[in-house]
């Protein structure tokens, strides 16, 4: 496992864009796993950046996280919608190599499947994740057990409460997701959790140093070996020196 703290988001941010685009021109079909919420939008920002001075994505394929159940695709509070509006339109991916979760699908249980089946079909290179401040990761939410592939999800009233400054009021704030699981996750051949700000700063501490839990579905991130955790100093304030050196002495190279 890696740590790297940065003085400011934006110097993280710069950082995690360095090694996407590391990853982009040096793999002949690249697969990125995506997030959205408010912590990869300044990533997405700098890998338009980098597409408008000649970076092309054309040969690239994403897979995303997850997507709230009955949401179409065009809904302005949509994972789908947030990635075209965030990335997808802005650079030259095709978007038949851009796969998001079908939240409006008939039988839910089969989008699932189908997902399930993209996963295996394009083997993730790099996954981009956030943390929730339970420690969610995707939308796993804290259990007394993880689901292992990709399923649906009832969001806890702290992650749908964290969601509704998108939202008119709390009130409309969908309840259930479909969300790719932490052995999917896992599968990824190298992660990078970004985390930003003192609101994250436990959900940090509790994935870095504490057992690994179903408590903290971040914490099975200890179990990956290609794993860094990228954070600003608000994010990294509750982390001891020693487990700092720790984390940094737990570094492996990145498969690129």
């Amino acid at each position: 496992m890696k740590l790297r703290r940065f003085a400011t988001q934006e110097l993280a941010t710069v950082y995690v864009a360095a090694m996407v685009e590391s990853l982009i021109t040096r793999e002949s079909h690249p697969v990125l796993g995506l997030a959205t919420g408010a912590t990869p939008v300044r990533l997405y920002d700098r890998l338009v950046e980098f597409h408008q001075q000649g970076l092309s994505f054309a040969h690239v394929t994403t897979i995303n996280l997850d997507e709230y159940v009955g949401l179409p695709a065009t809904h302005p509070q949509s994972y789908r919608r947030f990635m075209h509006e965030h990335l997808f339109d802005r650079i030259d991916i095709p978007l038949a190599q851009t796969y998001v979760p079908d939240g409006m699908a008939i039988n839910i249980d089969d989008e699932c499947e189908r997902y399930d089946a993209v996963l295996d079909t394009y083997p993730i290179d790099l996954q981009i994740l956030g943390i929730g401040r339970n420690g969610h990761i995707g939308f796993n939410e804290p259990d007394i057990s993880l689901k292992t592939r990709t399923h649906v999800i009832d969001l806890t009233e702290d992650t749908i409460k964290a969601n509704a400054r998108f939202f008119p009021d709390v009130n409309r704030v969908p309840t259930r997701a479909i969300t790719m699981g932490i052995q999917s996750i896992l599968q990824a051949k190298a992660i990078i959790l970004m985390a930003f700000g003192s609101d994250k700063a436990d959900a940090v501490r509790r994935a870095l140093s504490g057992e690994v839990s179903t408590e903290v579905p971040a914490s099975f991130l200890q179990m990956h070996p290609n794993v860094t955790f990228v954070l600003d100093e608000e994010a990294a304030q509750q982390l001891q020196t020693g487990q700092l050196l720790q984390a940094s002495e737990w570094s492996r190279p990145h498969p690129w």
